[in-house]
């Protein structure tokens, strides 16, 4: 039997009709269509389907979409604030190649804007843990970590 779960969802405010033991993940995928959130490990290993759940990092495998009932959920398809305009994070990763295969990339994304959100200037150590929970085995994490150093000064420059 399916239940009614109210949510917001990038900030549209939406009604999901999902089985009791559907994960969030599967439901913003299947249901929703946004699919930019990567269904990798399916328990919570790899941080592909990382989405922030009140703008805290949830593994979207692991959470059941009854459990998102009058919360504001936010995948990568909502960090992109316009049309023709990237977020910073997404305009830093393609400039500095951060992303090769891409399948990694929603997760790490929504990572560093948590990241970034609490702490504007991270050093590498700062990255190395904000990032801690999701692998990317293509990068070597190097040009991810170069992207996002280079995303958090124009964030800065632009608060300024």
């Amino acid at each position: 039997m399916k239940r009614i779960v109210e949510l917001t969802i990038n900030g549209e405010p939406r009604d999901m009709a999902v089985d009791p033991c559907r994960s969030l993940l599967d439901a913003l995928r299947d249901d929703v269509g946004l699919t930019g959130t990567k269904k990798g490990c399916d328990v919570g290993d790899c941080g592909a389907c990382t989405v922030l759940v009140d703008g805290e990092p949830v593994n979207a495998c692991l959470m059941l979409a009854v459990e998102a009932e009058g919360r504001a959920i936010e995948t990568v398809e909502g960090l992109q604030p316009g049309v023709d305009t990237l977020h910073p994070l997404q305009d830093a990763f393609m400039r500095h190649g951060a992303s090769q295969c891409g399948f990694c990339t929603p997760g790490i994304l929504m990572m560093a804007k948590k990241l970034l959100d609490d702490n504007p200037r991270p050093t590498d150590e700062d990255i190395r843990f904000g990032l801690s929970g999701n692998i990317c085995r293509c990068t070597g994490y190097t040009k991810i970590f170069d992207a996002i150093k280079s995303a958090a000064r124009e964030m800065e420059a632009a608060r300024s």
